[in-house]
């Protein structure tokens, strides 16, 4: 007659999640990004030393999907000059990398993936705080766009 407590928690979850995503700043939606890719390579690390095969494969299909279709669509390569190609670049190698790390079952590879995650996303939250250039109001922080990753 009723869902079970998982299901509920789950639907509140979700419910929670398309919130904060709907009502998200640019910035936010980035964080968002690379929190919902550094999950899914902790997921696939886990399962890969668990020996869970199928949801391994999931988990880093996920990652890849997350980092293609979300980080490296956000940028813009003419606003963003080289800084946004060399992170096109970059995603594109840790693309690679989750591959290679799927086919050859190695942790090492997705650990070092996770790595570059942190470090980016440490980098974009440092950013998040930061006055324009182009003329912020001193002590009153700016919202970098899509373009300046």
């Amino acid at each position: 007659m009723f869902g079970s407590m998982q299901s509920g928690v789950n639907a509140y979850a979700k419910v929670g999640i398309e919130t904060g995503v709907t009502s998200a700043s640019p910035h936010k939606l980035i964080v968002m990004l690379f929190d919902g890719a550094l999950v899914s390579v902790t997921t696939a690390i886990m399962h890969m030393k668990a020996g869970k095969i199928a949801e391994k494969g999931a988990a880093i299909s996920k990652a890849i999907m997350i980092i293609d279709s979300g980080l490296r669509a956000a940028l813009d390569k003419k606003a963003g000059g080289e800084i946004a190609e060399g992170l096109d670049a970059l995603y594109e190698y840790m693309g690679a990398r989750l591959l290679q790390a799927n086919l050859k079952n190695q942790v090492d590879i997705l650990e070092e993936v996770q790595r570059l995650l942190t470090e980016l996303r440490g980098a974009w939250n440092a950013i998040g705080g930061t006055p324009a250039a182009t003329g912020a109001a001193p002590g009153k922080p700016t919202t970098p766009t899509l373009a300046s990753a």
